[in-house]
């Protein structure tokens, strides 16, 4: 308890910490708002602020506690039958990607992870969308692969999103699809970084530094979703998505 409190005490005279809340405050707004932004912001932010091997776990421990938060009121909402099959074999394969996390050179990793949020920002940008039916064994490749990137950049939003977003559900079903798949996922992503040790007293002394920004601002963001138009929120959200991707990969 003593090593936590040093740890916290010490992070607070350092301006990493403060950059991060106000990172994880927007992470907050948009997760509430939208369903998802908590990990493809704050992936790279973190890792930046800290390195993927400190900030990856600190997100996906946040990501954990806000997806409880949020799952009740979603899963009447969610097409189970989409959603269960894609967040099964993504928390089978999200612990070999978690080999990834520990295993790959940080400064490249950190690029990888900015290079994937700037190309997934660009996509939603676009427009782009897959438009396809939706089988169980796409389903399975999809969540596969979303798996993986979780355990290894702790991001398995972007697959999922643009492949779910597709649809013609309206956008409440859409939300509740994937508060449903990252809380699926969420308990199964922090296994990989207990088992390689990865959970340190200076990484708890940051979730719990950060962790009430998060939970302050959720509340927040669930409520503008009634209030403010989408098109607003995309906007902005694409422009937090753009430049977070940018810091990571050019930082």
């Amino acid at each position: 308890m003593s090593a936590l409190w040093a740890a916290s005490v010490e992070l607070l005279r350092d301006w990493p910490i403060w950059a991060a809340a106000l990172a994880t405050a927007v992470a907050g707004l948009m997760r509430g708002y939208a369903g998802f932004g908590t990990a493809v912001l704050l992936a790279p932010i973190y890792s930046v602020l800290w390195g993927p091997r400190a900030g990856v776990p600190v997100m996906l421990m946040m990501e954990l506690v806000v997806s409880l938060q949020l799952l009740p009121r979603a899963f009447k909402d969610a097409d189970t039958r989409v959603i269960l099959p894609i967040g099964g074999a993504a928390a089978l394969a999200t612990p070999l990607g978690a080999v990834v996390l520990l295993t790959a050179e940080p400064d490249l990793l950190r690029r990888c992870i900015g290079g994937f949020v700037l190309v997934f920002g660009m996509l939603l940008l676009s427009g782009w969308r897959y438009h396809g039916s939706r089988p169980l064994g796409l389903n399975l490749l999809v969540g596969t692969s979303a798996g993986l990137l979780k355990g290894a950049t702790g991001m398995s939003g972007p697959p999922v999103i643009l492949y779910l977003l597709a649809g013609p559900e309206e956008a409440k079903r859409h939300r509740a699809n994937l508060i449903l798949f990252f809380a699926l996922i969420a308990v199964v992503s922090i296994l990989g970084p207990l088992w390689f040790g990865m959970i340190t007293a200076a990484v708890l002394a940051k979730l719990l530094l950060l962790l009430p920004v998060l939970l302050a601002c959720v509340p927040i963001g669930a409520r503008l979703f009634h209030l403010v138009p989408q098109r607003f929120y995309k906007r902005f959200a694409l422009v937090v998505l753009l430049a977070a991707g940018s810091i990571a990969l050019l930082a």
